[in-house]
């Protein structure tokens, strides 16, 4: 456990040192689309897709596995097993093959004695070994999940894991995933990149708004080299609709969140592709001021969303969770411009710019859509 605030420092400043998530990661994820249905062949073909299809040059740099990977049991050294019908090469191979792409690859493990699928073990009392033989694979991120963890706090897990990756001899991002349960936003800083502010999102409205909300909360602690995580993108997955996809895109990439996108991007369709790969939207969340949007007003189902950019810039989005099109208005008031501001607005989703704005900005929105814009003052 971190005990002293000068332990804290020296990890933070490791985190730090070790460049990583200065911007929020941007990656592929196996879990939403595939949950345990995932082999090497998958691992390959999808870096070969996040290549060809132009979205490794857009920033999506991480080839992420989830949970299943690894066999049952240990081997006589105590050592994790790649799961021999699923992952016959090893795990090295594979992430040889990902790292020949300009990729990185993740991996997945769990703060306990076996992951959340109990397919396999958790790292709980193994984390210098198994740091050791990530790195010793090539793996560059690790999300670090929640389950069977024998009660014990994840204030005591997690930085056990923290350690062990600094002292492994590669950089890898530590992706903290315990849920939200301890407000990991007041205390991960100081342990990981990015921690999850929430529970799993499923593939429905309901649960991607509930996961914008209770991100939301946490803005402030938010900024390079580490990031609220409300979760993995749903986009492409079928369970909305691509107006609800659009909003879904738009207030991860404003919230700073990490973009890990959660499809099968070796056969998703065009609209799929035209929200992931839309290079405005991603500059906002990567944005090098590194500021977390967060939601600035209300009024009932209409939503403004915003927050500041480098170069004296906004991001907003105008957020309509009502059943019929509204009219909603950002006032500069509420997005931190001064009143007598004037601006060029541009649509990052029609890619149109109006110039010379004043005071406000103001939109039909669809029922469930969002326009999201970045105002430039003249």
């Amino acid at each position: 456990m971190v005990k002293s605030p000068g332990t804290e420092d020296y990890t933070r400043r490791s985190l730090l040192a070790n460049g990583l998530g200065l911007t929020p990661p941007m990656g592929w994820n196996s879990w939403n689309h595939f949950r345990c249905n995932l082999d090497e062949k998958l691992i390959r073909e999808t870096a070969d897709a996040m290549v060809s299809k132009g979205l490794a040059a857009l920033g999506y740099k991480y080839i992420n596995l989830d949970d299943c990977w690894a066999e049952l049991n240990r081997d006589s050294q105590g050592n994790l097993v790649p799961k021999g019908s699923t992952f016959p090469s090893g795990i090295k191979a594979p992430a040889d093959y990902v790292h020949s792409k300009g990729l990185k690859l993740g991996i997945y493990s769990d703060a306990g004695t076996q992951t959340c699928s109990k397919t396999m073990p958790g790292s709980l009392g193994h984390e210098e070994q198994d740091a050791k033989t990530f790195a010793s694979w090539g793996v560059d991120y690790l999300k670090y999940d929640n389950c069977n963890n024998n009660n014990i706090s994840p204030k005591e897990r997690y930085p056990i894991m923290s350690k062990a990756l600094l002292n492994s001899g590669r950089s890898i991002f530590f992706s903290l995933c315990e849920w939200g349960e301890e407000d990991p936003a007041t205390w991960a800083k100081e342990v990981g990149n990015s921690w999850r502010t929430t529970g799993d999102i499923d593939d429905s409205w309901s649960s991607m708004t509930s996961r914008a909300d209770m991100n939301d909360k946490w803005a402030s602690y938010a900024g390079p080299g580490g990031w609220n995580d409300p979760d993995m993108l749903e986009v492409g997955n079928g369970g909305m609709t691509t107006t609800e996809y659009r909003s879904h895109f738009s207030i991860w990439a404003l919230a700073k969140a990490p973009l890990l996108i959660g499809c099968d991007i070796r056969s998703m369709d065009g609209a799929t592709f035209q929200l992931l790969s839309n290079a405005e939207v991603i500059a906002v969340n990567q944005d090098k001021l590194g500021v977390q949007g967060n939601k600035v007003k209300t009024y009932g189902d209409l939503e403004v969303w915003a927050g500041p950019l480098s170069g004296k810039r906004v991001a907003v989005a105008l957020w309509n969770r009502g059943s019929s099109t509204a009219t909603i208005t950002a006032y500069w008031s509420d997005v931190g411009l001064p009143s007598t501001a004037v601006v060029n607005a541009r649509d990052l989703w029609a890619h149109s710019t109006e110039k010379s704005v004043k005071g406000q900005i103001s939109a039909a929105v669809d029922a469930h859509d969002s326009k999201m814009y970045v105002l430039t003052p003249q």
